[in-house]
């Protein structure tokens, strides 16, 4: 992973949260704010999705996006965890399918996720709509 790009967007990250400090301070206007705190988070998501492009290959991209539409609590602690592991240097290269996987796995031995998920029938219920369709 190249470090220069790391320290670019640290930079830029810091300066964006510098010119925040200055403009929130005046309290100007309720649109222009609005407008302001859209731009950022136009901003970080563009950032956010530069690290992931460049830390993981396509595939792994491709099962981390199956992931966010099946489980997005699950699918978003991976992609933070994918974050936090880039931006301080725990990743050396892409990431393959296999590796998110092994991440996965690692997320899935976790007790807040280990928990069985039962579905209970009432079956009375289910019995009376039955015989309701019958006699009509």
């Amino acid at each position: 992973m190249a470090d220069p790009e790391l320290e670019e967007i640290r930079a830029r990250r810091m300066a964006q949260l510098q010119s925040q400090m200055k403009v929130g301070g005046g309290g100007s206007g309720g649109g222009q704010d609005q407008e302001a705190a859209e731009e950022r988070k136009a901003q970080a998501e563009e950032m956010k999705n530069a690290i992931l492009s460049r830390v993981l290959n396509q595939s792994a991209r491709a099962r981390l996006n199956t992931l966010m539409l099946g489980k997005p609590e699950r699918g978003k602690m991976v992609e933070n965890m994918i974050l936090q592991m880039a931006q301080t240097g725990q990743i050396g290269q892409q990431l393959e399918e296999s590796d998110l996987i092994r991440i996965l796995e690692q997320i899935s031995n976790n007790d807040r996720f280990s928990k069985a998920t039962t579905v209970k029938f009432d079956r009375r219920r289910a019995a009376l709509d039955d015989s309701d369709d019958d006699f009509s």
